[in-house]
């Protein structure tokens, strides 16, 4: 059994940055290395879409509206994922989620065993 508990999230204008946490917690022997967490996000009206995920050589994918704005990393010591997004747009509103086991298949971020609340990102002025 794993929790994730995303935190951050905000209104902010656009242009602005916010950084999104995701605390992991699990039972004994959990370890954010063999998570392979990702995020996913959910506009009003849409279907929910992968923003970041790890493809088979062991590099994080990001989606191409994303990429070059929005940049992962992670404290083992903290347990803690953080999805780092600069140059934000009012198109980048959406619950955001973090969820563990989250891999690149054929162009898109699929997987997602454990699921976070989500946290609310709006970007507007």
């Amino acid at each position: 059994q794993v929790q994730l508990v995303e935190s951050g999230g905000g209104l902010v204008q656009p242009g602005g940055s916010l950084r999104l946490s995701c605390a992991a917690s699990g039972s004994s022997g959990f370890t954010l290395d063999y998570s392979f967490i990702g995020w996913f996000r959910q506009a009003p009206g849409k279907e929910r879409e992968g923003v970041s995920c790890w493809s088979r050589d062991g590099t994080m994918y990001y989606a191409d509206d994303v990429k070059g704005r929005f940049t992962t990393s992670k404290d083992n010591a903290k347990n803690t994922v953080y999805l780092q997004m600069n140059s934000l747009k009012p198109e980048d509103t959406a619950v955001y989620y973090c969820a563990t086991d989250v891999y690149l298949l054929d162009g898109r971020c699929i997987g997602g065993t454990y699921l976070g609340q989500g946290t609310q990102v709006t970007v507007s002025s």
